[in-house]
C-alpha cells in the first residue's frame, strides 16, 4: 500500500521513542502551552478563529488534495524580478534593491525578523578525538556554543555542534553541515543501510557537521518564551513580526559558521547546508539569508520550504498556521489561514529560492508511492522553475526543463538541480548525485 504520510520510518522511530521518554503529562503541557500561545496570536491579529488544513490521510474526509488537475486554483504568481510597484528589474543594482525588497516581505509576513545585533556565541569544544566511520578515519570536535545571557540570567541557550575532518587533512576541505536530530542517550538508532551520508562525505575528502537545531530552540510553541527566542524577548511573547523557529535555527548555523572560519582545515568557501523535512525548510532559509552558505541540499521541504504555497495540493498554509506549525513562523503568517489566503501572500516559496541565487541549490525529493504526496514533489520543481529566470539574469542556469521529470531523473546541468528518487522520506538516496553535482563547483 502506497504511504501517504510525511514521516519515514527513521524520524517515526525517533518520534516514538521520544515520546516514550516523554510523560503523557508532560505531552498535554507542551500541547497546552502551545495553543495557549496560538490562541494570543490569534488575538492580537484580531481573528477569530482559522479555516482547519487537510488531513494527509487518504482516507479521511478532509483528505489533502492529491488530484494534479485540482492543484493550480491561481491565475499568477509573484515575480522576483518585478519590484512591487510594478517596475521591472533591469540591472544587477536593481536586484540588489529587489532583494532588499523581498528580504523585507518575507521578514514582515512569513519568517519573522531576525533581530538585530543578536548575543555573542562563546564556542567550547567539549570533546576531541580521532574517530572511526565505516572505514573512514577523521578528527572530530563536539562543541557548546554558549550564547551570553548576561542581561537576562533566566533564560539559558547552548548550541550542540559537531563536525569531522578527514584525518590525513593538512588543507581545508568542503563541508556539509546537515540541521541534525538530538537522539537521546540510550536511545537505539535505526539501523544504517548502506555507508551513512558522512561516510559519504570523507570517502570524498570532505569534512561534515551537524548542528542540532532543537538545543537552542524548541519545536514547538510552548517554547517560545525560552530558546534563543525567549531569551532575546526576555520571556516575553513574541510581536508580530517576530522571528519564528526555522529563522531561529537558521541563525544558529550562521554561528556555526563563525566558529569554523578559526579552523584552517575547512575550507570557508566552500561550506553547505543540509536538512530534511522541516531541517529542510531550516536549511533554505538559512541559505537565503546566510550568503556564505556556497550550496544547498534541501530535502523534502514541503509547504514553508520550497514548495509553492498557491498550489492547493498536499499540505496547505492552514497546516502551517495551526497550533502545531505556527511557531516555524512570524505570527503575521497565520493571518493567511484566517480572512487572507495563500494568493493574499505577496511572495512564495520560487522567490526565497530566487534569493539563494546564483549559489547552486539541489532540490531532493521521494516517490510519491513510498514518501507519500503531502510534501507536493511537483509544486517544489515548479518553484524551482519560477526561480528560474533570475539565476539566467545572473549569467547562471536554473532548471533545464519546465516539464515535470519521471522519477529518478537528475537534473543536473544547471545551478538549480532536482532528482525524485525512489525512496521515501530521507535525503539518503540522492547522497551520491548531490556530491556527484557539487564537484562542479568544488572541484
Amino acid at each position: 500500500m502506497p504511504r501517504y504520510f510525511l514521516i519515514s520510518e527513521i524520524i517515526l522511530a525517533f518520534i516514538n521513542q521520544v515520546e516514550a521518554q516523554t510523560s503523557q503529562t508532560e505531552r498535554d503541557s507542551i500541547a497546552k502551552l502551545s495553543h495557549a500561545d496560538h490562541q494570543l496570536m490569534l488575538q492580537k491579529l484580531g481573528i477569530e478563529s482559522l479555516r482547519p488544513g487537510p488531513s494527509g490521510n487518504p482516507s479521511a474526509p478532509n483528505a489533502a488534495n492529491s488530484d494534479e488537475s485540482k492543484a493550480k486554483q491561481y491565475k499568477e504568481v509573484p515575480d522576483p524580478l518585478v519590484f512591487e510597484n510594478g517596475s521591472s528589474v533591469q540591472s544587477l543594482e536593481d536586484w540588489e534593491r529587489r532583494k532588499k525588497e523581498l528580504y523585507g516581505l518575507f521578514d514582515l509576513e512569513m519568517y519573522g525578523k531576525t533581530p538585530a545585533n543578536l548575543l555573542k556565541v562563546n564556542w567550547i569544544i567539549v570533546e576531541e578525538k580521532d574517530s572511526l566511520i565505516g572505514k573512514q578515519e577523521f578528527r572530530y570536535r563536539k562543541l557548546k556554543g554558549k550564547v551570553d545571557n548576561s542581561f537576562y540570567p533566566a533564560i539559558e541557550v547552548e548550541i550542540d555542534f559537531e563536525y569531522g575532518v578527514p584525518k590525513n587533512t593538512e588543507e581545508g576541505v568542503p563541508l556539509v553541515m546537515e540541521f541534525g536530530w538530538n537522539w537521546p542517550a540510550g536511545m537505539r538508532r535505526p539501523a544504517q543501510q548502506g555507508p551513512s551520508w558522512q561516510e559519504h562525505l570523507l570517502q570524498e575528502g570532505w569534512a561534515f557537521g551537524v548542528i542540532i537545531p532543537t538545543s537552542y530552540q524548541a519545536d514547538h510553541g510552548a517554547g517560545l518564551r525560552a530558546g534563543i527566542i525567549g531569551l532575546v524577548n526576555e520571556g516575553q511573547p513574541r510581536k508580530l513580526d517576530d522571528w519564528g523557529t526555522l529563522k531561529a535555527w537558521a541563525w544558529g548555523a550562521s554561528k556555526a559558521l563563525d566558529f569554523l572560519e578559526s579552523d584552517d582545515l575547512i575550507n570557508q568557501e566552500k561550506i553547505a547546508i543540509e536538512g530534511l523535512s522541516r531541517y529542510g525548510k531550516a536549511a533554505l532559509v538559512a541559505l537565503a539569508y546566510e550568503p556564505r552558505f556556497s550550496l544547498g541540499l534541501i530535502g523534502s521541504s514541503g509547504a514553508g520550504g520550497a514548495k509553492l504555497l498557491r498550489r492547493i495540493f498536499g499540505e496547505q498554509i492552514e497546516n502551517l498556521a495551526s497550533s502545531a506549525e505556527y511557531h516555524w513562523f512570524a505570527p503575521n503568517f497565520i493571518k493567511y489561514a484566517g480572512p487572507l489566503n495563500q494568493n493574499d501572500l505577496p511572495i512564495d516559496a520560487h522567490e526565497l529560492i530566487a534569493l539563494c541565487a546564483p549559489r547552486p541549490f539541489f532540490i531532493s525529493v521521494g516517490s510519491p508511492e513510498v514518501e507519500g504526496q503531502w510534501i507536493d514533489a511537483k509544486g517544489m520543481f515548479e518553484a524551482g522553475v519560477l526561480a528560474s529566470p533570475v539565476y539566467q539574469f545572473l549569467g547562471m542556469k536554473g532548471l533545464p526543463t519546465s516539464e515535470f521529470p519521471p522519477l529518478g531523473t537528475f537534473l543536473k546541468s544547471g545551478e538549480i538541480a532536482f532528482r525524485q528518487h525512489e525512496g521515501g522520506h530521507t535525503v539518503g538516496p540522492n547522497w551520491p548525485y548531490f556530491i556527484e553535482w557539487a564537484k562542479k563547483y568544488w572541484e
